[in-house]
């Protein structure tokens, strides 16, 4: 995606077994399903074309911080679904900015809801590498970790899911490490451009997406989900 706690429940945990479980099986014994994710830099997508060279899943950036919104974003959110692409938004966090709350309010008050349709995935938080300064946008790894969990805590206040969360292992470890466990509520979202997706952070076991390369067959990055078709149709309807 372009540069881009806390103890959970246990009742939370056990209404979100059935997503962790769906997900769980390896992609040599499921298969994997094609996707993609672009922005603004990829302005308007030829959908039909990237469903015919196989894409059936999209991740579509709609905000940052709280004051960017993607001004190709109709285009290609709605586009990737007419052409019967499973898709969903994703949001390019800013620490720096604001609160996470506020800009899990940004998201889902331009397009980074979520609806039980069978073609939506749940929004995903976008937090890496600080595009405008220092690497963990001067915050240490507790702050960042409660940063993620009022973003999370709030999308799940408005949607019923909780976020996807995308990164690298290399920038979590620097800037989060273990001082927040979001693995028994988010799905992970891998960013690693290898033949293999490598080393997970804590306290994650597997990826459920798994970006490998920002260019390739499909406009901008190539993703993989983990697990079959009907898995990721299990994930969109919750």
């Amino acid at each position: 995606m372009t540069p881009r706690i806390g103890r959970v429940a246990a009742a939370v945990f056990a209404l979100l077994t059935p997503l962790l479980v769906a997900t769980a099986a390896p992609a040599s014994a499921t298969g994997v399903v094609q996707g993609m994710d672009v922005s603004g830099w990829q302005r308007n997508v030829d959908w039909s074309t990237a469903w015919a060279n196989g894409a059936r899943f999209a991740y579509v950036k709609a905000t940052e911080g709280t004051g960017y919104r993607n001004p190709y974003f109709t285009q290609q959110y709605d586009g990737s679904y007419q052409v019967g692409m499973i898709r969903g938004a994703y949001h390019f966090a800013r620490p720096d900015i604001s609160w996470g709350t506020e800009q899990a309010n940004y998201f889902v008050a331009h397009g980074g809801g979520w609806s039980r349709d069978g073609k939506t995935l749940p929004g995903t938080l976008d937090i890496e590498w600080n595009p405008h300064g220092g690497m963990c946008y001067g915050r240490g790894k507790v702050r960042i970790a409660h940063w993620i969990s009022s973003f999370s805590v709030q999308y799940h206040r408005w949607t019923g899911r909780y976020p996807v969360i995308y990164s690298a292992y290399s920038w979590w470890a620097t800037c989060v490490g273990t001082a927040g466990n979001f693995s028994r509520t988010s799905p992970f979202f891998l960013a690693h451009y290898s033949a293999y997706p490598g080393t997970m952070p804590y306290a994650w076991q597997f990826q459920t997406f798994w970006q490998y390369a920002d260019h390739g067959i499909f406009p901008g990055d190539q993703d993989r989900f983990n697990g079959s078709y009907t898995q990721l149709r299990a994930i969109a309807n919750g």
